[in-house]
């Protein structure tokens, strides 16, 4: 008879087990990247955007716990180093544990940008955005992956977004004057 209270207790302890891998939600930096938005927009140097550029990526790989922000960051470490196929695995394992956070698939996209497989990118970029909609680094990285597809006006509407939000991104010169996604009759 006491194996009873243990065949009871035993579905509490298998609930417990799975949902002790759940991730939780990422942290909520809203209110700030609303800020740094506003001063990125204000800046009056490539300097001092740079800087308010480092603040907003810290929200952004700001993981929702120590497993996630380990995960991320091997995986970033790894495409670093050019193990594409490593930080690959480690952003599947990402995605996989935080199917919320749209850091893990914004840096799933980065590693298939870099491997040249824009489709896939293109896939977990939308992800990305559709979490977090201001996620300027994601809708830039779509406007390039666009530009990889051959899809130009799609991607100077996304450069077109990206720039609104932060006038000081690296690839601002794509949409400049002669740029590949400047507006048509003024690009190449």
């Amino acid at each position: 008879m006491r194996l009873w209270p243990l065949l009871l207790c035993l579905p509490v302890c298998l609930a417990g087990a799975v949902f002790a891998d759940t991730c939780p939600d990422a942290p909520d930096h809203s209110a700030g990247l609303d800020d740094l938005i506003a001063q990125i927009q204000q800046a009056e140097s490539e300097q001092e955007a740079r800087v308010i550029s480092n603040q907003m990526w810290a929200f952004w790989a700001d993981a929702p716990d120590e497993q996630s922000q380990a995960i991320l960051d091997r995986g970033m470490s790894r495409r670093e180093a050019w193990d594409l196929l490593g930080a690959l695995q480690d952003f599947d394992r990402l995605v996989e544990y935080c199917p919320n956070y749209a850091e893990g698939y914004n840096q799933r996209a980065f590693v298939n940008f870099l491997r040249q497989d824009f489709p896939a990118a293109l896939v977990d970029l939308d992800r990305a955005i559709a979490l977090s909609p201001r996620h300027i680094a994601a809708i830039s990285g779509r406007a390039l992956t666009l530009m990889g597809l051959r899809r130009l006006d799609e991607a100077r509407d996304a450069m077109a977004e990206a720039l609104a939000l932060n006038p000081w991104l690296p690839e601002r010169g794509l949409a400049a004057p002669g740029g590949p996604l400047a507006p048509p009759g003024q690009d190449l």
